[in-house]
């Protein structure tokens, strides 16, 4: 099985700010970044991060129902990541996020924060988790986890 060394951003995109991570290049570790405000000028924010950490490509959370399926914020989500590949000269990969969020909130909460005063952490925090096992599915399989978005 082969591993694709390098940087990847994990992205978990939020109604009010984008959590956002990074692995070191052997994906051994990943660790959020700043958060990105969720708006005008947070396609060209991940850009800068993408070239900044010379990411090999931009991993997005795919945000499904806990039956798998679509749901409304699915088409948010999809559309700012096509945006995003579009902006980007590397892939953009869209990666079943289900419970990224809900543990990352367990995660904080065992650690003594409450999830009103630790909202933007739990942002990097899910981001991190997004972008950690999508390595560690990597590394277990050979095989790139979710799907690459296609730009139109």
């Amino acid at each position: 099985m082969t591993f694709r060394r390098g940087v990847r951003l994990g992205v978990d995109v939020g109604t009010v700010r984008i959590g956002v991570a990074r692995c070191d290049p052997d994906g051994i570790l990943a660790t959020p970044l700043p958060n990105v405000p969720r708006g005008e000028g947070d396609v060209a924010a991940l850009v800068a991060l993408a070239a900044e950490f010379d990411a090999m490509e931009v991993i997005v959370g795919l945000p499904l129902t806990l039956a798998g399926t679509s749901g409304p914020a699915v088409t948010s989500v999809t559309e700012f990541a096509t945006a995003l590949a579009a902006a980007l000269a590397v892939p953009v990969r869209m990666v079943d996020e289900r419970l990224s969020t809900a543990a990352a909130q367990r995660t904080l909460f065992a650690a003594g924060r409450d999830t009103r005063s630790s909202r933007s952490t739990i942002d990097g925090a899910a981001a991190t988790l997004i972008v950690q096992s999508a390595v560690d599915f990597e590394k277990s399989t050979g095989t790139p986890a979710g799907r690459t978005v296609e730009i139109r």
